[in-house]
């Protein structure tokens, strides 16, 4: 979205921006209409990562992180509706609308998808990643459940024709109903779903690039024919807990195919919690694993983060939820 830790794609080598702070989701930013046309770029759309590569306090300032604002390079993300009841059927609709202040019509297609739809309660206990349909006129919907009350955060992965690169927009939706509010899921470095067990290798440290290996099994047997979802074997997405700063992942390597290890290179921005969501395809079936991974000041520096780029891959471990076209994240 934008889309594998736009957790903008969403597949096996992660590069990473994030952000500011909560109320920085209904503040505008940058105005500038996109000048800049499309060229060739990684994973349509994406930048490339590299895997060594350290990121400035300026260079982190010159790209904020992704979702933290609903408006950005003069592109706004507009819902129809941004109040829902909990746990009842809804069609969400909106729209992206462009510097001239009409809807976009026409994007560049990323991971199989013109644009990737990411919704997330504020305490990252669900996870859904939505492929909506757009109408001719640019109105976009698909039909969501939010499984309880409270505060939501809607993340529009895309790429408009004609620019370089893609953006992630964020926006505020509110889900009437009884609220309970949530501690952040714990998990280890193992996580079951759906009679799969995922396995989360490797470390990051705040600023460096560093290399997320994770391996999917089965009744104690590797998998190793995971199918491709999303044009790789594996979809990861990352969200920081706090402020839920979108974090950007692409997969390594070039392959769609294969398993049971899918590896990603990102970079964490910031110490803190983050959630990760791996979606992967097994026997025609997408399943989503979450894991709540800690990145602290002195976390190790990943081994292999010089290799070469390893298989496309995805990693997360959490419960899923609903999956538009099947598939929740």
């Amino acid at each position: 979205m934008n889309t594998a830790l736009k957790i903008t794609a969403f597949v096996a080598g992660v590069t990473v921006v994030f952000g500011a702070s909560y109320g920085v989701g209904h503040a505008t930013g940058n105005s500038t209409p996109a000048t800049r046309q499309a060229g060739t770029a990684a994973h349509a759309g994406h930048t490339p990562t590299n895997p060594a590569r350290t990121v400035t306090a300026a260079q982190a300032a010159e790209h904020p992180p992704g979702g933290l604002q609903i408006s950005e390079h003069g592109y706004t993300l507009g819902l129809e509706n941004s109040f829902v009841t909990a746990g009842a059927p809804t069609e969400l609709k909106f729209r992206v609308l462009g510097p001239d202040g009409r809807p976009v019509t026409e994007y560049r297609t990323a991971h199989e998808k013109e644009l990737h739809l990411i919704v997330a309660p504020r305490d990252l206990a669900t996870f859904q990643h939505l492929h909506p349909v757009r109408a001719a006129d640019g109105t976009w919907s698909a039909p969501v459940a939010l499984p309880a009350a409270g505060e939501y955060r809607v993340f529009a992965d895309f790429t408009p024709a004609g620019a370089i690169e893609g953006l992630t927009l964020g926006a505020d939706l509110h889900a009437a109903g009884e609220l309970r509010p949530a501690a952040l899921p714990q998990t280890g470095r193992t996580v079951t779903v759906d009679g799969y067990t995922v396995t989360l290798d490797g470390n990051l440290t705040p600023g460096r690039a560093g290399r997320l290996t994770l391996t999917v099994s089965r009744d104690g047997h590797p998998v190793a024919d995971l199918q491709p979802y999303l044009g790789a074997a594996g979809h990861l997405v990352a969200l920081r807990a706090g402020d839920l700063a979108y974090l950007h992942v692409h997969p390594d390597g070039e392959g769609i195919t294969g398993g049971p290890a899918v590896s990603f290179t990102t970079t964490a921005p910031s110490a803190g919690d983050y959630r990760l969501f791996l979606d992967f395809k097994h026997q025609d079936t997408v399943h989503t694993a979450a894991f709540t991974f800690p990145v602290t000041t002195d976390s190790p520096a990943p081994s292999g983060t010089t290799a070469p780029p390893a298989a496309a891959t995805s990693a997360s471990g959490a419960t899923p939820t609903a999956h538009g076209e099947g598939h929740q994240h």
